[in-house]
């Protein structure tokens, strides 16, 4: 995806949203490494109205790029399934990032190097892991309980993490009344409302 918008302090508008921009591209780059798809197909350029040659060799750059990443998800070895839960299970949690990036990430730097210092620091890392990427594996495993019934041990091969992670977010889920283990088919199952 490219995002093209005014340089930044050359906005028109007095929202000055190329700001917001920055910190909305680096959470969403921070995303599509957490579900294994190249950051790198994401990015943010300047370019003003009057940057016609710019734009073209921006794009003409950014195109280039993307061929070489190959087709989403095919590129970073997902299969077209696996893709699909991943960004259904992220998509789920936008209300929810867009909250947390209004709450607790939302900062104003004059410079972009700033944006990309904060961004990288291990205290934003931390809380990003700590706000976000449990949520994710939470949505995911939902996602795959809509698709059909699972045990622990089916969702940890499917996700890739430890049985005794897949576990921890199952209990977790069940306490909150989002899934509930059937006896019959020992397997975990979303609760229908």
């Amino acid at each position: 995806m490219f995002i093209g918008g005014c340089w930044p302090g050359e906005c028109h508008y007095i929202t000055e949203g190329n700001y917001e921009a920055i910190t909305v591209m680096y959470i969403c780059r921070k995303l599509l490494e957490l579900i294994g798809l190249n950051p790198e197909r994401l990015r943010l350029e300047w370019v003003s109205a009057s940057e016609g040659i710019r734009f073209a060799e921006v794009v003409t750059d950014f195109t280039r790029k993307l061929m070489e990443l190959g087709p989403l998800g095919t590129g970073e070895g997902i299969d077209e399934h696996g893709l699909k839960f991943k960004l259904e299970a992220v998509k789920n949690l936008i209300p929810y990032i867009k909250l947390v990036e209004r709450e607790r990430l939302r900062v104003r730097f004059k410079t972009e190097e700033e944006y990309k210092e904060f961004f990288s620091s291990e205290e934003i890392n931390r809380l990003f892991h700590e706000l976000i990427v449990d949520k994710v594996t939470i949505s995911q495993i939902m996602v795959l309980l809509r698709e059909k019934p699972l045990s622990t041990g089916e969702i940890s091969e499917i996700l890739g993490e430890s049985p005794s992670e897949v576990s921890k977010h199952l209990s977790s889920s069940a306490r909150q009344g989002l899934v509930r283990f059937d006896e019959s088919e020992k397997r975990f199952a979303p609760v229908q409302h």
